[in-house]
């Protein structure tokens, strides 16, 4: 395998010194593992765009709450290595817990406003925990592009508000959601659920695209497409919503009327198997 894996800061931050006085760029996917199509289209657009590409495979604690799945978090990293060195990635980094947060770590990193809302008012300090880890890896990393998921959309507007008002020195670009076959989108946590809940779930998607449909077909009501998108899920015994939001894309802030460009995201545990979420995008 040519893609070489590093445990430590102090060897990313040689690695990227190196290709600097090459005068080459550096591309950055950061992941917390068991990869996917998903994080595969990040790690080749990545390589597409840039000359290095850097990938990050760290289960980070702060950002899982404490009845949260950390401990059970699926993790292969035998997999991840291939799959990141059939796409073209140059160097891993996979670092311990105890290399990231060191004994009296006390600095954080919290982005408001945009994580009042949706998976930030359903899981208290996520945020906090993926801004303080990401921003610790754009400064050990160094990169020219940081590529994410639009899956996790509210994860993207965040990390977008952070590098602007925090004058960090790079681009962030967003990639479209990879989906199963049968519509179900990518997660790594779709490897905890049971044959028939996996079937069960496809409602998730399916409910997704006919709310886009709705408004597509003229509907600018919220609430309604709210509805009609929760009463889909419900017809799933084993669906449990967390929400069912449609916001301002761009503020993250609840919405009545449809217009401009809209977040329409979903979140649902699935037969307390796992915690799926969803979304569209779409300027109207």
């Amino acid at each position: 395998m040519n893609v070489k894996v590093v445990t430590t800061v102090a060897e990313v931050k040689a690695a990227v010194k190196a290709w600097r006085i090459e005068g080459k760029t550096v591309g950055f996917v950061p992941t917390m593992g068991y990869l996917h199509e998903g994080h595969e289209s990040l790690i080749k657009k990545s390589v597409a765009e840039n000359d290095v590409t850097v990938v990050s495979i760290f289960v980070n604690p702060m950002q899982f709450g404490p009845k949260e799945d950390l401990a059970s978090y699926p993790r292969d990293l035998e997999a991840d290595t291939k799959l990141c060195n059939n796409a073209g990635a140059n160097l891993i980094f996979h670092p311990e817990t105890s290399e990231m947060y060191q004994d009296g770590f006390s600095s954080y990193v919290d982005v408001n406003g945009l994580t009042n809302s949706l998976c930030g008012l359903s899981r208290p300090g996520h945020f906090r925990g993926v801004c303080t880890v990401v921003t610790k890896l754009f400064n050990i990393v160094t990169p020219d592009k940081a590529y994410f998921g639009e899956k996790d959309a509210q994860q993207l507007a965040v990390i977008k508000r952070m590098v602007t008002d925090l004058n960090m020195n790079l681009e962030i670009i967003g990639c479209p959601i990879i989906r199963e076959d049968d519509g179900l989108a990518k997660s790594s946590r779709n490897t905890y659920l049971s044959p028939n809940t996996r079937q069960e779930s496809l409602i998730i998607s399916k409910s997704i695209f006919m709310g886009k449909k709705m408004i597509e077909e003229g509907e600018r009501d919220a609430a309604k497409v709210i509805q009609a998108i929760k009463d889909s899920i419900n017809t799933s015994k084993l669906m449990d919503i967390d929400y069912v939001e449609i916001v301002d894309a761009n503020t993250m802030e609840s919405i009545t009327e449809i217009k401009g460009e809209i977040l329409c995201a979903v979140a649902v545990r699935a037969n307390g198997e796992a915690r799926l979420i969803d979304n569209f995008m779409m300027s109207v």
